[in-house]
């Protein structure tokens, strides 16, 4: 991803700038969760979905924030909510300064991701952000009410995904395509686009979950399993399964006394049915088809970006 350097420097500073707080705990978190080693997935496409668009205003990388702002908020709540201890390889902010700091410390950004919004005075913009927000809070409620739920469903489970995920980064690409002032046309292949590469990527999370490490990942393997979240990997694996294995396996889930050892043994029952390698080519269609919604678009070095952007969520491994 070196090739985005230069577009990471600048996203970076632009971020940094929020700890313009008169509270020192504010900067303090703040610099803790911004200053991991976040992908700035979101915040690089909304730049390159507006070169694509030929904008070129100079608010473009601080409106770029926005996103990450969201995003960075709904981890610092997503972390207190499963309890979590490791972030992007260091220990999470609810860990070091407790659950109300957290809490505090996210709706800071999301605020802040408001107050930049509203300074664009552009209501579509502004209207795709609090129904993206609103969105994503749906599909957390909706991820928790299916806690242990081991009859969910494939679909629910991308319903769910979609919400708490894809969303966001479908209104990336679709702000970028208001504030550019792209044609109707235009900002719906452009959500499609961001829509599509979103669900490849929290598959390819979900994937990464039962075949990485913690040292690479960012966050303890397996980390979705031990929440009691069945994700596509497991739901995958008990379709395969006889009654007698699938009751099995279902008494061990449902144990909350389970050990290390019955995580593994869950693990390993998925990396050897097949279900990982399923996962990856749905990723990979769906890849597919998000390029394929850029095909309106005249070739350009933008669109090679955002092509290049797309095809390196399937070979990521964090």
């Amino acid at each position: 991803m070196t090739q985005f350097k230069e577009h990471f420097d600048i996203i970076n500073q632009e971020l940094y700038k929020v700890f313009d707080s008169r509270v020192p705990l504010v900067e303090e978190i703040g610099k803790h969760t911004l200053l991991g080693h976040g992908k700035r997935l979101r915040p690089l496409m909304f730049v390159l979905t507006c070169e694509l668009c030929n904008y070129h205003g100079k608010d473009v990388y601080r409106l770029s924030t926005i996103f990450e702002y969201i995003h960075t908020a709904s981890l610092l709540h997503d972390d207190v909510l499963d309890n979590a201890e490791i972030r992007r390889n260091r220990p999470s902010a609810n860990q070091v300064w407790g659950n109300h700091a957290a809490i505090l410390e996210g709706d800071f950004l999301l605020t802040k991701s408001i107050s930049i919004a509203l300074r664009t005075e552009n209501l579509p913009f502004m209207t795709k952000l609090a129904d993206t927000t609103l969105r994503m809070t749906e599909g957390q409620i909706q991820e928790l009410a299916h806690t242990d739920d081991w009859d969910i469903s494939r679909d629910l489970h991308m319903e769910i995904i979609t919400a708490k995920t894809a969303i966001l980064i479908s209104a990336v690409c679709a702000c970028g395509a208001i504030i550019s002032g792209a044609e109707a046309e235009t900002g719906e292949s452009l959500e499609q686009f961001g829509l599509k590469a979103g669900i490849a990527f929290q598959l390819i999370d979900d994937l990464l979950d039962y075949t990485s490490s913690e040292e690479v990942f960012g966050k303890p393997v397996g980390k979705d399993l031990k929440e009691g979240k069945i994700t596509l990997p497991l739901i995958y694996t008990l379709s395969q399964l006889e009654t007698a294995e699938r009751k099995r396996l279902e008494d061990l889930f449902l144990n909350h006394r389970r050990t290390d050892d019955d995580y593994r043994d869950i693990i390993d029952l998925v990396r050897r049915n097949g279900a990982l390698d399923r996962i990856r080519e749905e990723a990979r269609i769906y890849v597919t088809d998000a390029i394929s919604c850029l095909d309106m678009f005249p070739d350009s070095a933008t669109k090679r970006d955002l092509t290049t952007l797309s095809q390196h969520i399937i070979d990521r491994k964090y």
